[in-house]
């Protein structure tokens, strides 16, 4: 697939592949909308309002159903407790990779395949059910449909699809059209310093109401634009998040330069229960797309830790307790939001459980914390951490010219009082930095 795709890229006239993408993009979405749904889009909008006693009781019928359904079509889960989730073993990556035939409940050539990025180990693939995918469709349609979003509504989407190849970036083309609903697919892979004014040029000519994809790529162009003293000359309505942690500094800095709110949510490609971002800017679990256990680092229930995960929509690959290698902060239990919604709510989504620095003197050093470094700090637009040893980071930075010798030590500074004096801080100033395979960038990787 990836072949016939490399020779479509590079030898098919950019207007075929425009058609053929927007071909295969309708009949992808004729796929999500046929079947249950509608019928789903109804359950969750009735849903939406219900009271903590009604989700209660809906979310325990979905789990018994999640549980016994594994039970009776998996061989996987054929001993499975289905009256107590917390009895049974904790489901890892590398059971799905080694064993996925015995945990899916269909057959890989009946399936709707997902595969993941790997960027934090080996790249993994689930099964879906038709009937998920329509499930996990009618979720997000439902939400994001609340601030405006409808499909055929101009789209500008940033996700990891190898779309463009370096003939195309000579000739000023950063992007792939579906033309039938609207949607600018923009490749993650290029975005830098030198590619800047092909994708602020591509992005302007396009002019979309709605912005889809990886924070840390739209924040990019965004960061480059603000050290131009650019601002978008449309209006954003709405950026939708996907696939990475969103940081304070993507939210000020997208909100600034475009113009739009930036709407959170939670899920993954494995087929994750939902966390959603309400109109009040706080964020809800959503009790009815499955169960989010938070355990603390020796495994006991906390409101601050690890996260497993058992899904309501994922019957071709049941994820029962899953331990997803993502990290959340629950609000405490008695609080409430102001929107209306009885789901519960949480502080923070903390990213992947190794998005942090092992500082000798301070312990794990937070993705948020390492991104706060930069605040008062000019000339920085983008950088990365990486840790192979203990008492070492080497440090990345691609910025302009007013990064001089000052800010560069004020930068250290405002690094060592995160990771301490002990760090040996290693820095380097690099025209680029390489995106992982997935497209994603990484602030922070840490090999220890």
């Amino acid at each position: 697939m990836n072949k016939i795709k490399s020779f479509v890229i590079n030898h098919f006239p950019l207007i075929l592949q425009n058609i053929l993408i927007s071909l295969f993009n309708t009949y992808q979405y004729k796929v999500r909308h046929r079947g249950q749904y509608k019928a789903w889009k109804k359950y969750y909008n009735n849903y939406m309002y219900a009271s903590k006693d009604d989700l209660d009781c809906e979310q325990e019928k979905r789990l018994k159903n999640t549980l016994n359904y594994a039970r009776e079509n998996s061989r996987w889960y054929k001993d499975i407790d289905v009256e107590c989730l917390s009895n049974n073993p904790i489901l890892l990556k590398k059971n799905i990779v080694n064993n996925l035939n015995d945990i899916a409940t269909i057959a890989e050539s009946e399936a709707i395949i997902s595969q993941t990025g790997g960027t934090t180990g080996a790249s993994m693939k689930v099964f879906f059910k038709e009937e998920d995918i329509q499930e996990r469709y009618a979720i997000l349609d439902t939400f994001r449909e609340q601030y405006g979003y409808t499909l055929g509504k101009k789209t500008a989407w940033f996700s990891g699809k190898s779309i463009v190849s370096a003939k195309d970036l000579n000739k000023r083309v950063c992007s792939r059209d579906d033309l039938i609903n609207k949607i600018r697919f923009f490749s993650t892979f290029h975005i830098n310093n030198k590619n800047f004014e092909i994708y602020w040029d591509s992005l302007v000519s396009f002019m979309p109401e709605f912005i889809v994809g990886f924070p840390s790529s739209v924040y990019e162009i965004c960061q480059i634009a603000e050290s131009k003293q650019l601002t978008f000359p449309g209006k954003v309505k709405v950026f939708f998040p996907t696939a990475e942690t969103v940081l304070s500094e993507h939210r000020t800095t997208i909100s600034k330069v475009l113009g739009c709110k930036v709407i959170d949510q939670y899920s993954a490609s494995e087929g994750a229960p939902f966390i959603i971002e309400c109109k009040s800017s706080r964020l809800h679990i959503h009790p009815l797309t499955g169960i989010f256990e938070v355990n603390d680092k020796f495994g006991k229930p906390s409101n601050e830790g690890s996260l497993y995960v058992t899904s309501f929509s994922t019957k071709g690959t049941p994820l029962i307790r899953y331990d997803i290698g993502d990290r959340i902060k629950l609000s405490k239990s008695d609080l409430e939001c102001d929107c209306g919604l009885n789901f519960p709510l949480v502080d923070s989504i903390e990213g992947r459980t190794n998005d942090y620095i092992l500082s000798p003197e301070n312990g794990k050093v937070n993705l948020g914390n390492i991104s706060n470094c930069t605040k008062g700090i000019k000339g920085i637009q983008y950088f990365q951490i990486i840790q192979d040893i203990k008492n070492e980071i080497e440090v990345k930075v691609v910025s302009d010219s007013s990064f001089t010798s000052y800010e560069k030590s004020s930068f250290i500074d405002a690094l060592k009082e995160r990771v301490g004096n002990e760090m040996i801080i290693k820095l380097t100033v690099v025209p680029d930095i390489p995106k992982e395979k997935s497209g994603k960038f990484r602030m922070v990787k840490n090999n220890v």
